[in-house]
């Protein structure tokens, strides 16, 4: 996909995932709406590539996740999968050659996932990997894997506590109970909701929109220093905040918004 190609047609990564580019969007979308987007291995092969699709185009300012079908953004893992019988190790050398989520924390450009419906399980995991959550009014969150025997294998109990206060992450995780979109933007799961089901994705594209408006590496670098927020101590990341500022202060887009500014017009950002 070439930076200037505009509107193209989808690009079929595998039966399961397609690239769609609209401008300066990039689409990533789940295509398995009979399973209710549930994961199976070319979703967990699909989505990276497709991401590294999207990461390399400049044209592509802002990522956009979203599932097919009206049912729901996706319910988990795909369970008719079947596989052998493994041991511990097989079992955790299968899956940290499969940790296709972590995909997600090597782009730079924002992500937003546009929810909507079922939102469970490896679903969830993936949203939370995403920088903004954008739900419907019908989606419905929920972690249930403990009542499976099992926890979170997707970085659930991970993001989820960065995400949301600890005390209620827990009681997601402990209970298993499904939350409804409304609850979702109380505690913080979510952080913004469509007014309907039906505009969902047209809000998701004017947000979409209006951040890919602004100088591109001015939201690369206020995406690294936010999550480097939650790993480094507070002076590392101060000075990560001053040296990422310095290097933005002198580039052509500050100096294209202060003179857009003076001379009352719309700027016009290249990304240098």
């Amino acid at each position: 996909m070439s930076a200037d190609a505009g509107q193209q047609l989808p690009l079929v990564i595998n039966e399961a995932v397609r690239v769609e580019r609209d401008g300066a969007l990039g689409w990533v979308v789940l295509t398995r709406p009979g399973q209710i987007n549930a994961i199976n291995d070319q979703i967990r092969q699909g989505v990276p590539e497709a991401l590294a699709l999207l990461e390399k185009d400049p044209g592509v300012r802002v990522i956009v996740i979203r599932g097919e079908g009206p049912r729901g953004f996706c319910a988990g893992a795909d369970i008719k999968e079947r596989r052998g019988v493994e041991s511990s190790l097989q079992v955790r050398q299968r899956m940290e050659g499969a940790r296709w989520i972590e995909a997600l924390d090597q782009i730079s450009k924002p992500i937003i996932a546009a929810i909507h419906g079922y939102c469970m399980g490896g679903g969830l995991e993936l949203a939370l990997a995403c920088d903004i959550r954008f739900s419907s009014p019908d989606a419905i969150y929920a972690l249930p894997e403990t009542g499976l025997g099992l926890i979170p294998g997707g970085g659930g109990t991970q993001r989820l506590c960065r995400v949301v206060a600890a005390g209620r992450a827990l009681d997601m995780l402990l209970s298993g109970d499904r939350m409804n979109a409304e609850e979702a933007r109380h505690i913080g799961l979510v952080s913004r909701l469509a007014s309907d089901s039906a505009s969902l994705q047209a809000e998701v594209t004017e947000l979409a929109r209006r951040i890919a408006s602004k100088p591109p590496m001015a939201s690369a670098y206020v995406k690294k220093a936010a999550r480097a927020a939650l790993e480094l101590d507070l002076k590392s990341g101060l000075d990560l905040e001053l040296n990422l500022f310095a290097l933005l202060a002198t580039t052509q887009d500050v100096k294209e918004a202060a003179t857009a500014f003076s001379e009352k017009r719309a700027p016009r950002f290249t990304g240098e």
